[in-house]
Parts: C-alpha cells; structure tokens; sequence
C-alpha cells in the first residue's frame, strides 16, 4: 500500500506542473478573448473563438511601433510630464512604469545577476541582481544596489552592498532569475563566476 501511495504522490508531483500550467493559459486565454467578446458578436454577429486575444494582440503590436515613433515618444514625454504634477497618480504612475520597464522594454534592470556575501562570519550568500551602480547621488561610492527577488513570490527587497561583497555570476539573467524564483528547485547549468 506504501508504494501505491508512493506511485500515486509521483504522478501528482509530474502532472500538477503542467495542469497548473496548462490551466493558468486557458484562464488568460478566456479573459482576453472574454473582454472583446461581446463587441465582436455585435459587429460580425457570430463568436468566433480566438479572435478576440488575436484583435488584442494585433492592437498591442501595432501600439508598440508606433510608440517607437518620434510623434509618439514626444507625445508620451508631455504625458508623463503631466502624470508626474498629479499627486497621487505620480506615485502610482511611476512605481508601475519603472516596475514595467525593469522587466521589459529599453530599461531593462535585472540584467546583472550576481552573488552576495551577506554575512562573511558563516560565509552566507545570496543571489540577486544589481540595479544600479552610481549610488553617487546618495553619497554611496563604493556601494551597488542589489535586487534580491523571493522565491515563490511576485516580491523582493534592494540591498545597497558594498562592491567588494558582490560576485558577478556568467549566466543567462533568465536562468538566474528561474533559479531564484523557484528557490533553487529549477537548477543552473554551468554556473560560473568571475570576481
């Protein structure tokens, strides 16, 4: 009986992962198509499944180019010169611009990860990913900050480090972040280090 539970435990252990997985795209998938639902069976007087997220996803590349454009950026500049007089928008406003903009975009943020001496008497270290190096406007010269993502968790804490803490990890950003996230479950394939 211990090994049928064994078996059984197993195979949760396999599926559950790509059940999760497989159930979170289908939740998305249904949401989006859901928003444009009605307003496509209106227009063409049929639902077509689908056509909503690809409406959407058309609608949201074609918004990117023209956002590369000068127009676009000169347009986006007077309305965030705007959003920032606004006192309580500008809060909100710009804790979800840089957030957006640390992950995708030009200003990319977590493209450094690397390995810090957190406590040098036991040798405790931790992965992170540095933010930023000139700490000069808070009068922090030989310092960094350092992202420490938690695992498990859309959340994390910044270190202000000194340099000669910080070990520079040769590995994909992606990888690193995986490796973090999941607590060091997803593991790293030839992880080198250089000081």
């Amino acid at each position: 009986m211990k090994q049928v539970f064994r078996y059984f435990f197993q195979g949760v252990i396999f599926v559950a992962p790509i059940v999760v997985t497989v159930y979170i795209i289908v939740l998305l998938f249904g949401f989006i198509d859901g928003l444009l639902e009605d307003v496509i069976f209106d227009f063409l007087g049929m639902r077509i499944p689908g056509l909503g997220l690809l409406i959407m996803f058309g609608a949201l590349t074609l918004v990117g180019l023209v956002a590369r454009t000068l127009f676009a950026r000169t347009v986006l500049k007077l309305f965030n010169e705007l959003i920032l007089r606004i006192p309580v928008l500008n809060v909100i406003y710009s804790a979800f611009n840089d957030l957006f903009a640390a992950f995708a975009g030009d200003g990319r943020k977590f493209q450094r990860p690397v390995i810090v001496l957190v406590n040098p008497v036991t040798n405790l270290e931790k992965m992170g990913f540095v933010t930023e190096d000139d700490l000069s406007a808070i009068n922090e010269l030989d310092k960094v900050a350092v992202y420490f993502p938690h695992s498990y968790n859309f959340s994390g804490e910044m270190f202000i480090v000194p340099k000669s803490q910080i070990r520079e990890l040769n590995i994909p950003p992606g990888d690193a972040m995986k490796f973090v996230v999941s607590g060091g479950v997803a593991g790293i394939r030839d992880v080198e280090t250089h000081e």
